[in-house]
């Protein structure tokens, strides 16, 4: 199932009614994130949006909504676009066990075609707009930014491969930000105190299973190369940078090479974040870009974040489920059904599990919190019973209101680690944290009146299959 590159997989978004080509002139600003934001007004079925005509820019194209529904998302791992979201999840799973693949390494790359070493001007290199109108400057926001451990740099498993917002300072100089939580921090701070620049390269239109790992949860010795070859079923392949030591999408359309420059701090900021609230300005790190490769003719990828639901959300959705699943699955392998951390990228999580005593849910809840992606995010985690869809909201409301009692059932921790770029934190990065118990008692818990549960008429599920097979038709 694996794409050749993001023209390949272009294609089959294409051949699959999933993306719209706009061929009428438009200007970068307002127009293209507008038209991004409203594409995810209309649904969790819309296609791809591939801007062929740019006002100022000769023979720029734009591409946004990629993986912006859950068909795109269906199609980037080999599915039927109309495949259900939980088997979507549980697909993912089955593959993500499959790790590690190893990778294809291969000597020469398509974004090889074109270099620039001296004179550097990525005003002129990339076409360039604001997202929102609030934005602080001019962002990449879609790139996969590679970097390695100083410390252990033959562990090709601590080289990481993350996304993180990249604001254009100058011709040639990029803003970045480290989140705490994420790798690249930990790689910057070794780095800085060895009184050493960081080296990175930077990959622009992607084919998507890498930006999809990429803004996977993994733990840090998880390679994001190994980890895309399991979840598109064959090796994956990469090509060095030129640079520095560090491996590189091979299917990317544009790679920066660089370095971040120990100690040296800009103000960054602000920008429209995936909070659906502007981050405000902090003082970043900056990145020097000392060489720029790219195809002869490079399509631009970009990423509308804003009031959720937006392409974030489907591309961060289930690849922030599964290691979660996963990671509660090795505490508890006979009780965890299924996690929903799809909202806003893991802030809130369902978990659905058996329970084999009473308080084991609040137990379940607190190891959430306590996962490497539920340190930074999983402030609020709901725990349901094994017969309820985390999936369907519908049950896991009616779940809320009649299994969780407010005296017994709602657990908050205080001053807990969270991302900064949580609004509600305070100071940014500290937050209370909650888990709402809503499974039924288990004993030694006696309270309420669950012995009697509604059973669904006998015939239900055989209806359900006739019903499903006659509108098919």
């Amino acid at each position: 199932m694996a794409y050749k590159d993001f023209r390949d997989f272009l294609k089959k978004l294409e051949d699959e009614g999933q993306l719209l080509n706009i061929n009428d002139e438009v200007m970068p600003e307002p127009d293209l994130g507008s038209a991004a934001r409203a594409i995810s007004n209309l649904g969790d079925k819309t296609p791809a949006l591939l801007f062929n005509n740019i006002n100022g820019y000769h023979n720029a194209r734009i591409a946004m909504n990629i993986i912006g529904s859950w068909p795109n998302h269906a199609l980037m791992m080999g599915l039927p676009k109309n495949t259900p979201l939980k088997d979507q999840f549980f697909e993912f799973a089955k593959r993500y066990g499959q790790f590690p693949v190893p990778v294809q390494r291969e000597e020469t790359a398509p974004f090889q075609e074109v270099e620039i070493t001296e004179n550097i001007n990525l005003f002129d290199i990339l076409p360039l707009f604001r997202l929102n109108q609030s934005d602080g400057g001019f962002y990449i926001d879609k790139a996969v930014v590679v970097s390695r451990d100083a410390e252990d740099p033959d562990h090709f498993g601590k080289q990481n491969v993350g996304i993180y917002r990249l604001q254009v300072k100058g011709k040639d100089r990029l803003g970045i930000q480290p989140v705490p939580q994420h790798d690249i921090a930990i790689h910057l701070r070794q780095a800085e105190e060895r009184g050493e620049n960081l080296k990175v390269a930077i990959a622009l239109g992607n084919e998507p299973v890498i930006t999809t790992v990429a803004a996977t949860p993994l733990l840090y010795d998880q390679s994001e190369y190994e980890m895309a070859g399991a979840i598109q079923g064959e090796p994956y392949k990469i090509v060095k940078a030129k640079d520095a030591d560090l491996d590189l999408p091979w299917g990317a359309e544009v790679v920066l090479e660089g370095e971040i420059i120990a100690g040296e701090r800009e103000f960054e900021g602000p920008f429209g974040e995936f909070t659906g609230h502007y981050s405000g300005g902090r003082s970043m790190p900056i990145i020097k870009i000392n060489r720029v490769c790219h195809r002869k003719d490079p399509i631009f990828e970009h990423l509308y974040l804003g009031m959720p639901w937006t392409e974030i959300d489907y591309m961060m959705g289930i690849n922030t489920c599964v290691p979660l699943y996963q990671q509660l699955k090795d505490a508890f392998p006979n009780e965890i059904v299924a996690v929903n951390a799809m909202y806003t990228h893991g802030l809130l999580a369902i978990v659905s599990t058996k329970s084999r005593y009473g308080g084991f849910a609040k137990a379940v809840g607190m190891r959430a919190l306590t996962t490497p992606h539920g340190l930074g995010y999983c402030k609020m985690v709901i725990v349901v019973d094994e017969d309820v869809d985390p999936f369907n909201l519908p049950q896991v409301m009616w779940a809320l209101s009649t299994k969780m009692h407010a005296k017994h059932d709602a657990v908050i921790i205080p001053d807990l680690s969270v991302l900064p770029l949580d609004p509600g934190s305070e100071p940014a990065g500290i937050t209370h944290k909650m888990i709402l118990d809503a499974t039924t008692p288990t004993a030694p818990e006696t309270r309420g009146h669950y012995s009697q549960p509604l059973d669904s008429p006998l015939e239900t599920e055989k209806w359900e299959k006739i019903l499903k097979d006659m509108l098919n038709k």
